[in-house]
């Protein structure tokens, strides 16, 4: 692909860039960690600007409320609204990324009518139910039940790690609609009400002390067959559509913010004393290993880049997309690895400050070799789907 912008990505650069620097300026302080509720009406809010303002959802369809840009001015999107700093709408990336896409390309013409608007414009938040407790890496082993009653399904189980869940108006739910067929054939994708009876909802706690998961109990909760996402036990491949989307395009927001956070890096470095005078920037090695760090950036962004043209020209996420997911998880592990490092015994007094938000960035830094798929399990994947080896 050529990887080169046109004068009319230049164009629509300036103009967004222009809109980004008044909306980032005028828009309030994110809420503070844990209060989900603020942190819901916040993102939501900033959803509805970029709505408002024409900048949600370009690379969606026309026909399906968004403005289905050239994948370049997606990738120009991408860079400016990292270099602004914009809110990450942290509470409906699922919606946004995961179940939207999938609804344009597996969902009925009646479900993408309802639900696409809603996820644009911020109305509807998303949430995710594929892993249980028993069936994480090996996802195909979910237990959580649906039996056909008539025009529902009638679903039994718990789901666990299920971001967001607790502010969240519908999940992307996978159940078992066939025990007796082979795992990977007898799943079924369906579409959850998360306000009905029969849905409870747990937060649980994580070692940052936020709660950013949930367990989601599930006791005769009743879906109608109508929210049925493909083909009833159709639904280990609709998953496989969510999933490349999840390891693909959906993390190319989270590729480009990686050079805030080692510009981040830096400047905390280029602040924090040395033994023996001088900082922590003065220290040659330190510098080596940030412009390796750069340079992987570099190398990552262009295979996102590639990889959404590729999704742009055949409407179905790019294979690569376990690549890029590996890559991004290591990558993100050692920048906040070196930050904590740089800001040495003061992450651990717990005063708020750069050396707290050290701390809770390389917590939080841990779980990416894990969601969205193990590194062991995109390992795999990148073998026999990208690179032809026998399993």
């Amino acid at each position: 692909m050529d990887l080169t912008y046109s004068a009319e990505d230049e164009e629509f650069r300036a103009q967004l860039r222009t809109w980004l620097d008044t909306a980032v300026q005028r828009q309030s302080p994110p809420p503070p960690p844990g209060d989900w509720p603020a942190r819901r009406a916040y993102d939501t809010q900033w959803q509805r600007t970029l709505y408002d303002a024409g900048y949600a959802g370009l690379h969606w369809p026309v026909a399906f409320g968004g403005r289905g840009l050239p994948v370049s001015q997606q990738l120009v999107y991408l860079e400016e609204y990292a270099r602004a700093n914009a809110p990450y709408i942290s509470v409906n990336f699922v919606g946004l990324m995961h179940a939207g896409p999938t609804l344009i390309a597996e969902g009925t013409d009646e479900q993408r009518a309802f639900h696409l608007p809603r996820i644009l414009t911020g109305e509807s938040v998303w949430c995710q139910g594929f892993s249980e407790p028993g069936a994480g890496s090996d996802l195909a082993s979910l237990q959580t039940r649906a039996v056909r009653d008539g025009d529902h399904y009638i679903v039994n189980g718990q789901k666990i790690w299920s971001t967001r869940a607790h502010v969240a108006d519908y999940c992307e739910l996978l159940v078992r609609t066939d025990p007796d067929a082979p795992k990977h054939k007898g799943i079924t994708w369906l579409i959850l009400d998360m306000h009905q009876p029969g849905v409870d909802v747990r937060p649980m706690r994580t070692i940052d002390g936020e709660s950013h998961f949930c367990e989601v109990f599930l006791d005769d909760a009743r879906v109608p067959v109508s929210n049925r996402v493909g083909e009833e036990n159709d639904g280990w491949r609709v998953t496989n559509v969510t999933l490349r989307f999840e390891r693909g395009t959906a993390f190319a927001q989270h590729v480009i913010t990686l050079r805030s956070q080692l510009r981040k890096l830096v400047d905390v470095a280029q602040d924090t004393p040395a033994v023996g005078g001088g900082t922590a920037w003065d220290d040659a090695e330190f510098r080596r290993h940030v412009g390796r760090l750069d340079a992987s950036v570099d190398a990552l962004w262009r295979m996102t880049q590639m990889g959404i043209a590729d999704t742009e020209r055949t409407g179905m996420p790019a294979r690569s997309g376990s690549a890029v997911k590996l890559r991004y998880s290591e990558i993100t592990q050692e920048i906040a690895d070196l930050l904590l490092r740089t800001v040495g015994r003061a992450a651990l007094a717990g005063v708020p400050g750069p050396a707290a938000d050290a701390m809770r960035e390389y917590l939080w830094s841990l779980q990416y070799t894990i969601a969205a798929g193990t590194s062991q399990i995109q390992r795999n994947l990148i073998a026999e789907r990208i690179l032809g080896m026998p399993r």
